[in-house]
């Protein structure tokens, strides 16, 4: 992942919006600010994404353009940029336990849950060894409490229960790279391979697999969740990202929709979980 945020872009995007309603009502940045009662280089900041404007900046900067009916559109995506991003250490305040928990809500209201990994086995398809030696790289990564992982992994495994009832739909995509990634030892990576067969017979569960050397038409990728067309995460090593702007969520439909395109399916499916197994075991 690169130093900046995955939020950056969108703050810089909204920045130039301001910048073109300034421009559009014939205010230097100067003006702006003497309208705005604030000192010239906040005006710069807001403008190059690196300060988020609050509500009151927002009214101030609209009725200085004289465009105060955009406050409504304005607002929701200033209030949206501030939820985009998470860091890792106010996303662990709740502890990994209770963040496991946390989501059950959004999985039982959506309709069809897209995931596509390209790493490691999703959550919903892990078995509680392989959560656990997930959990532990996890904990030593971040500096969390070690006695947390078995609860964790135990919480993870509560999600299942939607798994096969068509609430949600499941389709998952992943790379192979994902299978073969040794989570912990030879004895969890075969317990895992055999979960992920089982898993994939179940009705209302599509598990795709992008095989190793198929010739890509779109490359791999940092994996993400879709629920429904209306909100997208995602988690980095050092946060998590999520967005429910509809030009955002529709790209990511596009992504899921192209890399779907290069998986194999059902028995050509299966035969890619044997082939990580034999590799995975080795000479």
């Amino acid at each position: 992942m690169s130093d900046q945020e995955p939020s950056d872009s969108t703050r810089r995007a909204f920045g130039a919006q301001l910048r073109e309603l300034r421009r559009d009502s014939d205010l230097s940045a100067v003006e702006l600010a003497r309208c705005c009662g604030w000192h010239k280089a906040k005006v710069s900041k807001i403008e190059h994404g690196t300060q988020i404007p609050n509500e009151d900046d927002i009214r101030r900067w609209a009725t200085a353009c004289a465009v105060e009916g955009q406050i409504p559109e304005l607002i929701p995506v200033s209030r949206e940029i501030e939820l985009m991003w998470t860091d890792y250490k106010r996303w662990h305040r709740p502890g990994m336990k209770r963040l496991q928990l946390q989501a059950m809500d959004l999985y039982a209201r959506t309709k069809v849950l897209r995931v596509y990994e390209s790493l490691f086995i999703p959550g919903f398809l892990q078995t509680i060894d392989y959560a656990q030696a997930q959990f532990t790289i996890h904990a030593r990564l971040h500096s969390l409490p070690l006695g947390d992982v078995e609860g964790a992994a135990r919480n993870r495994m509560a999600r299942k229960r939607f798994l096969g009832t068509g609430a949600p739909i499941f389709s998952f995509l992943l790379e192979a790279s994902a299978l073969t990634n040794n989570t912990g030892g030879a004895r969890v990576m075969n317990g895992q391979l055999d979960h992920l067969l089982e898993v994939s017979r179940l009705p209302y569960v599509s598990v795709g697999i992008i095989p190793q050397g198929r010739e890509r038409s779109l490359y791999p990728g940092e994996g993400f969740y879709l629920f429904d067309e209306a909100l997208l995460k995602q988690e980095f090593w050092s946060g998590a990202f999520q967005t429910s702007r509809p030009e955002n969520v529709s790209y990511f439909v596009r992504v899921f929709a192209a890399l779907q395109g290069q998986a194999v399916f059902g028995a050509a499916a299966r035969d890619e979980i044997e082939v990580a197994r034999s590799y995975l075991r080795g000479p």
